[in-house]
């Protein structure tokens, strides 16, 4: 009786020599164990790229003689190439059949001779004892087949996942200055869509109130200094203009 050895996962040394194979342009040969899905034990095929391990089948293979590329697990393939299996010979069963003999003396001259005992009946050969494992196969066959069907449900989840639509991230810059000037800047994804625009303090004023308080207090302590500041301008170019008119009386007397 012989026993199958459970097949061990690549190792992290093992994926890093496939890695390296891999970046300097020779995708390495790799054999399938028992544990693929949808390839036979021993085929062999080449590792065309690594993706995530946190993925599981991040090994993508391509088996020889196909033209698909399909992802694997590391204990799906082996960097070992398998000893070539020859049949075991068939243990010959050796039957024996009983058999009765028997043997019996001349009888006298003169007396009666004796019936001949029959033959005692061949004790017919046991049974063979059936073997409840006999039922294993088609179970390995049910469970082999769901596992197929999921291998290859795979590129379908890929293709719809790369088929959806990605929300794009929006970006609102709101600038001001301390002369009271803002302007507003709109990044949608990586395209800048709106870019210096002019808006007026008041409509700044009430979007932050309706935001957060905090943000309504950060931008009215600048409305209020820029009021301050745009006021003592006021009333500068109002003295200027007092002093300008009594020039111009002086010099109109």
């Amino acid at each position: 009786m012989s026993t199958r050895t459970k097949p061990q996962p690549l190792s992290d040394t093992e994926i890093r020599q496939i890695a390296s194979d891999i970046d300097a342009g020779r995708p390495p040969m790799v054999w399938f164990t028992a544990a693929a899905v949808g390839v036979p034990e021993g085929r062999s095929g080449k590792v065309i790229s690594l993706g995530d391990p946190s993925e599981g089948d991040f090994l993508q293979v391509k088996p020889t003689g196909s033209k698909d590329v399909l992802s694997f697990g590391p204990t799906e393939v082996t960097l070992t190439k398998p000893a070539r299996q020859t049949a075991a010979a068939k243990p010959k069963t050796a039957t024996r059949k009983d058999s009765t003999v028997t043997m019996s003396s001349p009888a006298p001259a003169g007396a009666p001779s004796a019936p001949a005992t029959p033959p005692a009946p061949a004790t017919p050969a046991p049974e063979p004892e059936k073997k409840p494992e006999a039922a294993q196969p088609a179970a390995a066959a049910a469970d082999s087949s769901e596992a197929k069907a999921a291998k290859a449900s795979r590129p379908a989840r890929n293709a719809a996942a790369a088929r959806a639509p990605k929300a794009a991230e929006v970006t609102i810059t709101l600038s001001g200055t301390a002369d009271g000037e803002w302007t507003l800047d709109v990044v949608n994804g990586k395209k800048r869509t709106i870019r210096g625009i002019s808006v007026p303090g008041s409509a700044v004023s009430q979007a932050a109130k309706l935001l957060h308080p905090e943000a309504a207090e950060v931008v009215d302590s600048v409305l209020d200094a820029v009021r301050a500041s745009q006021r003592a301008k006021v009333e500068a170019l109002q003295a200027e203009l007092e002093n300008a008119r009594r020039l111009l009386d002086d010099l109109a007397g």
